[in-house]
C-alpha cells in the first residue's frame, strides 16, 4: 500500500512547508462529501496520529490515515498549472468516476 507524489507536487509542498516555517509533511485523506461521494482533503502535519502511514517521496513526507488509505492506495499526487489555474491533481486507480467539477470522486 502506498501513495506517491510527483517532483512538481513535492516542490510545491516543500515550498509551502518552508513558508509555514514548521511541519512534518502533508496529510492526504478523504472525506464523504460532494456530488460523487468522496473528496480529497489536504492539511499540514505537525504531529503523527496513531495508525498513520508515512510515505516519503522526492524528499516530502506524505501521511495517510488507515481509513483513507483504503480509498487512495496507489494514487499519484501531482501539482498542475493550466493557464491561470493551479492545484493538486490525483491519479487514483481506485476511482470509478468523478463529478463534473472534479472536486469529488466515487470508488
Amino acid at each position: 500500500m502506498a501513495i506517491s507524489i510527483t517532483e512538481n507536487a513535492a516542490r510545491h509542498v516543500a515550498r509551502q512547508l518552508e513558508d509555514r516555517g514548521h511541519g512534518l509533511g502533508i496529510r492526504v485523506g478523504v472525506t464523504t462529501t460532494g456530488c460523487s461521494g468522496m473528496a480529497y482533503v489536504l492539511e499540514f502535519v505537525d504531529k503523527l496520529e496513531v495508525g498513520d502511514q508515512v510515505f516519503e517521496a522526492e524528499g516530502v513526507k506524505i501521511v495517510v490515515d488507515p481509513k483513507s488509505l483504503a480509498y487512495i492506495d496507489g494514487t499519484e499526487m501531482d501539482f498542475v498549472k493550466q493557464g491561470v489555474n493551479e492545484g493538486f491533481e490525483f491519479r487514483n486507480p481506485n476511482s470509478k468516476g468523478e463529478c463534473g467539477c472534479g472536486e469529488s470522486f466515487s470508488v
